[in-house]
């Protein structure tokens, strides 16, 4: 399932949700050099999360592969600034891609009921606990760990608190075929919150590579806590009666 858009607004245009996008794909140009080596490589071993680099519980001079020929050796220092870099780069073009359109297709409804600054802090600091949560889990890693996915959890578990019945226009890929669906936002991203925990059963402690699903799964509880925090009950109300609005229009249109 992969959704193609939602039926929900917004009033103001979404700076900081395209800036961040901007941030994200300047970073995967300009640093990690469109995925080329050595400059991603490079990226990944020094800008990239690795807990047992980070909590000191791998020993300096550890070799790590992470490609073909090629592997990052752990320093003797604490890299405190890596949960915060490792936000901003990512392993693939599908990767990049894949996490710029979950930011785009949510983020821009949840800057809308936060506000421009607030919504920035919100972000980052759903990213950095996605990636502790991860780094705590398995504090004994020595494998880099990239992506904004931690963030954007933060971002979809924002949403299905201020919008959970907003309808989401989900492609299904059945084999050969190709069909639209149209769920409620609490169906979908419930669901995708539920594949991350089931899925991260099996990773907890793991010091081998794959998908950080605990940095999902604490992005989004994140996220979806402290929403109330951050959220302007003047923007969260002005949204909705604007989205009371669009969904009268669409059935009027409908009905005539």
């Amino acid at each position: 399932m992969f959704p193609i858009r939602d039926d929900n607004p917004t009033i103001r245009p979404a700076v900081v949700t395209y800036a961040l996008i901007a941030l994200n794909v300047a970073a995967w140009v300009l640093v990690e050099g469109m995925g080329t080596e050595p400059r991603l490589i490079r990226a990944v071993c020094e800008l990239g999360m690795i807990p047992g680099e980070l909590f000191q519980t791998v020993p300096a001079g550890t070799s790590v592969p992470v490609g073909e020929g090629v592997a990052c050796v752990l320093g003797n220092v604490h890299t405190w600034w890596t949960p915060l870099t490792s936000m901003f780069l990512h392993g693939g073009w599908l990767h990049l891609i894949g996490n710029m359109w979950f930011l785009h297709l949510f983020g821009n409804n949840v800057e809308d009921s936060m506000g421009r600054a607030r919504y920035f802090v919100f972000y980052i600091l759903c990213g950095l606990i996605a990636a502790l949560t991860q780094a705590f889990l398995s504090p004994n890693s020595a494998v880099p760990m990239v992506g904004a996915s931690g963030a954007i959890g933060g971002v979809m578990g924002a949403y299905i608190v201020l919008y959970p019945r907003v309808q989401i226009h989900m492609l299904i890929f059945l084999f050969v075929f190709v069909t639209r669906i149209v769920v409620p936002a609490y169906w979908m991203l419930g669901y995708w919150f539920l594949m991350q925990v089931f899925s991260g059963y099996g990773s907890v402690g793991a010091d081998r590579g794959g998908v950080a699903f605990w940095a999902h799964v604490g992005g989004f509880a994140t996220g979806a806590i402290l929403v109330k925090l951050f959220s302007k009950p003047a923007l969260v109300a002005e949204h909705r009666a604007n989205l009371q609005n669009f969904v009268r229009g669409q059935f009027r249109e409908r009905s005539s």
